[in-house]
């Protein structure tokens, strides 16, 4: 038996430091000190009378020894994960997720997801990040995330990509606006005013651009934001026309605030992902991102119920 020489903390933080690419990122990941870090590796690669990394200025590089011990040290902290699942103690999971959104995700169904994460795991905390879907995947890229709710295209095929659903786009603008464009204005109407959007490098904001190219209308009239959030304010004053995800303005319309323009032309939907490394994030992550499906869909989930 290998009694208290190898500790389950010891092998974290082998797998963290291998994953974050530094001692130190590895100490935030895990919400200790780096010392804390270089201890419990030292212990570990004494324990096992073998050097498992490398230390190079600035970074670290696995042993060949290291690389075969790193895979069994991943397999044990999920035995660990899975025999503490299996005994229904979730309870006794006291771990960090972090986790990376869209604004849009902040915005609509993310309340509902923490909500569910916690009646599932009662001790996990949630480090959350809110940001443009190419920073959370380079976040992602980096180790410095362990899940993202994030929208296609991808630059990185090398995680698992759980489908969530999609939201579809609308026009929309206040009723004094559209009392001058009308409910079924033409493009050159359209674009006769200011147009409040999606940040320029979103697949929402090229299609856009593209769109207005193709008919000769003019570009500067677009409005790019990279908080989502601050057009609502902005279209609701009658500062312009929105393109915005019909998610996000639902309520204002269904209130009478804003009204939908009827315009043939519509970017295609937003499609969301749950994004993880199955190869090396804990189990609880993978569950996690079924949770995301279910407080995306929930008139879904209470049909399966039913």
């Amino acid at each position: 038996m290998i009694k208290s020489q190898i500790t389950l903390k010891q092998l974290e933080a082998f797998a963290f430091v291998v994953d974050t690419g530094t001692f130190r990122a590895a100490a935030t990941a895990l919400g200790t000190t780096q010392p804390n870090i270089s201890a419990r590796i030292s212990a570990l690669e004494s324990a096992l009378d073998t050097t498992l990394l490398i230390r190079d200025a600035g970074s670290v590089r696995l042993t060949s020894k290291g690389k075969r011990l790193l895979e069994k040290a991943r397999h044990v902290l999920w035995a660990g994960e899975a025999l503490i699942e299996e005994a229904g103690q979730q309870v006794l999971i006291e771990e960090r997720l972090r986790l990376g959104v869209t604004e849009l995700v902040a915005c609509t169904w993310l309340q509902e997801f923490l909500r569910l994460l916690k009646g599932a795991y009662p001790k996990l905390r949630v480090q959350l990040e809110v940001d443009l879907s190419s920073v959370i995947e380079a976040r992602l890229m980096e180790g410095q995330l362990d899940l993202a709710f994030q929208n296609d295209p991808f630059k990185s095929s090398a995680f698992a990509s759980d489908a969530l659903g999609s939201e579809s786009y609308c026009w929309v603008a206040n009723p004094n606006l559209i009392a001058e464009i009308g409910r079924a204005p033409r493009a050159g109407d359209l674009f006769q005013h200011t147009i409040l959007t999606h940040s320029k490098d979103t697949q929402a904001g090229h299609a856009l651009h593209a769109f207005a190219e193709g008919q000769g209308l003019g570009r500067h009239q677009i409005v790019h934001s990279s908080a989502l959030s601050a057009c609502v304010p902005m279209v609701l004053e009658g500062l312009g026309i929105a393109l915005l995800p019909k998610t996000l303005v639902r309520g204002e319309i269904a209130s009478g605030n804003l009204l939908e323009i009827a315009f043939d032309w519509l970017p295609d939907p937003l499609s969301f992902y749950a994004r993880y490394a199955p190869t090396r994030a804990p189990l609880f992550v993978g569950k996690a991102a079924k949770l995301a499906s279910r407080a995306m869909n929930p008139a879904k989930e209470e049909v399966h119920d039913k």
